[in-house]
């Protein structure tokens, strides 16, 4: 019957270490919560890449079959036509518009875990903890009887 109790401090660190790496593990609770957030902001950037695509396609549609919005974009760029005069005053500077940003890179986050070592470690201590403690308490128990 003794030696059951001292397995027990074997049982409490294996349940500890478990806990611990259901949760907190790289396969844990908090790291699949963490990739799920990350995931969501992947997704609405992926959303604004399309709108900001659909845009430049929207541009480049009007720059090929409107005259009018390719007259308008030249100039802006500085050029001119054959029939007109072109002055340039320096100092000034040609007028770069960007009309629309090209999206940014986001990069993936890594989820935070606690590592598997540090898991083993404190699951170590918590079997040596109950361990100590049923030692403790048989000697106390044992002084008593005395």
């Amino acid at each position: 019957m003794k030696a059951v109790k001292y397995l027990f401090a074997f049982w409490a660190g294996l349940l500890v270490y478990v806990s611990l790496a259901a949760i907190f593990g790289a396969t844990g609770v908090s790291a699949y919560r963490q990739l799920e957030k990350e995931q969501k902001r992947q997704e609405a950037n992926i959303e604004g890449l399309k709108l900001i695509n659909r845009e430049l396609e929207d541009t480049v549609d009007s720059l090929l079959y409107d005259k009018d919005t390719l007259a308008v974009y030249a100039r802006e760029q500085g050029y001119v036509s054959q029939f007109e005069r072109f002055i340039r005053i320096v100092g000034l500077g040609v007028n770069h518009k960007t009309r629309i940003s090209a999206g940014e890179t986001v990069f993936a986050a890594e989820p935070q875990y606690a590592q598997d070592k540090t898991l083993r470690i404190i699951a170590f201590c918590a079997g040596i903890t109950v361990f100590f403690s049923v030692c403790v308490f048989d000697f106390l128990k044992y002084l008593g009887s005395r």
